[in-house]
């Protein structure tokens, strides 16, 4: 199959957020703004930060890398605080949306972590991915286990979801995202909600869940609607993963 961008896929995100800026042009276009670091004479955005050289080559004879990623787009881009549009009923069972899906679980299972949305790789369509297997719940320590009342569950992907909230109790508890790399910080989330869609084949879908996947599912749901957990956080407990490793 080919690279979405080209086709459907590519023609939604670009409709949404527009077309993807090199990081020079984002610098130029005021998409980007600079640390409070950034010296005077760099101008109110700071300094452009350019390619390496074998960078630059690699894209200039292959292109440029075209969604789905098989990266997860980081804090920043533009596609993240998009709200995602509807996969329309003619796409359905479709390569476009086939290779979408692929490249979700893909990438998913190679980061190790349960949930991965459209938009995190680039393509701000209402498309997610869940998946808690049994190897990542025994690397669990038993007593978070419990604490978290976690569950292994297998692989779901849902098209066009929904949410509703069976138990709106707040349970909070750190949180991290592929998309934020390298922190986590305290978010509530209710205690169990219902998702329901569409399987890539168009067949409902609806799962029931609580505990820590329930906090998986309010946590991808987000993405489609543009939102990320440091919108919900509380911004005290915000902690870089690695802060012990620079005081060594």
């Amino acid at each position: 199959m080919g690279r979405l961008g080209a086709g459907w896929l590519l023609a939604q995100a670009c409709r949404l957020v527009g077309p993807a800026l090199p990081w020079e042009e984002r610098v130029a276009s005021g998409v980007t703004r600079a640390c409070s670091s950034t010296p005077a004479g760099d101008g109110p955005e700071g300094p452009a930060r350019p390619r390496s050289y074998w960078r630059s080559l690699r894209r200039l004879v292959q292109g440029a890398p075209k969604p789905p990623y098989t990266r997860v787009c980081q804090v920043g881009d533009p596609v993240l605080r998009a709200v995602s549009a509807p996969v329309e009923s003619a796409q359905l069972a479709g390569p476009e949306l086939q290779l979408l899906v692929q490249r979700l679980v893909q990438v998913m299972r190679r980061q190790r972590c349960v949930g991965l949305s459209a938009p995190q790789l680039g393509v701000p369509l209402q498309v997610l991915a869940l998946e808690f297997p049994e190897a990542l719940f025994r690397a669990c320590a038993p007593r978070l286990r419990e604490t978290r009342q976690m569950e292994p569950f297998p692989l779901r992907v849902f098209v066009n979801p929904s949410l509703r909230v069976l138990d709106s109790r707040l349970v909070t508890f750190s949180e991290g995202c592929e998309s934020v790399a390298g922190f986590l910080a305290c978010v509530p989330r209710f205690q169990a909600v219902q998702i329901s869609g569409l399987d890539p084949r168009g067949e409902q879908m609806v799962w029931q869940a609580s505990g820590w996947a329930a906090r998986i599912i309010q946590h991808e749901m987000d993405h489609l609607q543009g939102c990320l957990f440091i919108d919900k956080m509380d911004s005290k407990t915000f902690t870089n993963i690695h802060w012990m490793a620079v005081n060594d």
